[in-house]
């Protein structure tokens, strides 16, 4: 890249206006630094030094939510919380709710966080909390919070608008979480017309987790204190790594994190979800490929989308 003189750029601005370094002055530091750390905590690094301010933002607004909906709603309390963040999915969003309150676990509320859309009629159950934000904000991490933030409990699951559980997800997790803080089931994960494309399984292992995301937000099951929350950099499209990682990454590195492999998420691979950008491949499917493909071990995700 060269600048007006003629000469070699030394920077350009990335898509979000901040000024980095021309690529090949920095290619033998990168490769260097990827080895040591591996590529997402890199990352991640760099997400907390130029997006603090709007993580900052969120916080506040976040807090502000919070303390307005625990007032109009009341206090709630129950073993096990799930978040379910929605926006303008309200078919599929019916569909979610209903598997979560099929669980088969009984102390259990389901709070529908709505990012500023309204919501369809949800089934008139106690345990459906419905809580709307005041305005948009396209920022699921700060969206999950609210919903964590209204519920007390002693368990946190988080289930999207547009995939769906087996009814024994939450007992599968609890029963694990005997022996630890965090638990992740596998994932089908199926195409719009309804095949598998694949199944995500991935045994725990925090040296792979340096280069590969391979936990899903919606097999997720931890146990609460006041470290599980989301991230609040916000992360458009293209801002690596997911949140799903970040969130995994930071719980296990003092808590218990494992992997059970009971396929009890469907997660319903659609290019056009409000939270997730899936790229669906354009290859034959791996179910389609033969049972060998099927369980894809540590298959990457993809970088979540907002708004």
């Amino acid at each position: 890249m060269r600048g007006e003189d003629g000469c070699l750029a030394a920077s350009r601005p990335d898509e979000e206006g901040h000024h980095m370094p021309a690529a090949h002055l920095l290619r033998p530091l990168r490769r260097a630094v990827r080895a040591r750390f591996g590529v997402w905590p890199v990352y991640e690094s760099f997400n907390k030094v130029v997006r603090s301010p709007g993580a900052a933002r969120a916080f506040v607004t976040e807090r502000r939510e919070i303390a307005r909906l625990r007032r109009e709603l009341g206090p709630r309390r129950a073993e096990v919380v799930t978040v379910v963040p929605t926006y303008r999915r309200p078919e599929s969003l019916v569909r979610a709710v209903d598997s979560a309150l099929a669980q088969d676990v009984a102390d259990h509320v389901v709070v529908v966080v709505d990012d500023g859309a309204g919501t369809p009629p949800l089934p008139d159950d106690d345990r459906v909390v419905v809580a709307s934000l005041s305005r948009h904000t396209g920022h699921s991490g700060l969206v999950r919070n609210v919903g964590l933030g209204i519920v007390d409990s002693t368990y946190a699951s988080f289930l999207d608008d547009d995939n769906t559980w087996r009814p024994d997800h939450l007992r599968t997790a609890l029963v694990a979480l005997d022996e630890a803080d965090v638990v992740y089931t596998a994932v089908d994960r199926v195409l719009p017309d309804g095949r598998l494309m694949d199944v995500l399984s991935q045994p725990f292992d925090r040296d792979l987790m340096r280069d590969k995301a391979f936990v899903d937000t919606n097999a997720i099951v931890a146990r609460r204190d006041r470290g599980v929350r989301f991230s609040r950099i916000r992360r458009r499209r293209g801002v690596r790594p997911p949140v799903d990682w970040e969130f995994v990454w930071r719980l296990s590195r003092r808590r218990t994190t494992v992997h059970v492999p009971e396929r009890t998420v469907r997660y319903a691979v659609n290019p056009g979800s409000y939270f997730t950008s899936w790229d669906v491949p354009r290859q034959r499917s791996a179910a389609d490929r033969g049972p060998a493909h099927a369980a894809s071990a540590g298959t990457p995700l993809p970088a979540e989308r907002n708004g």
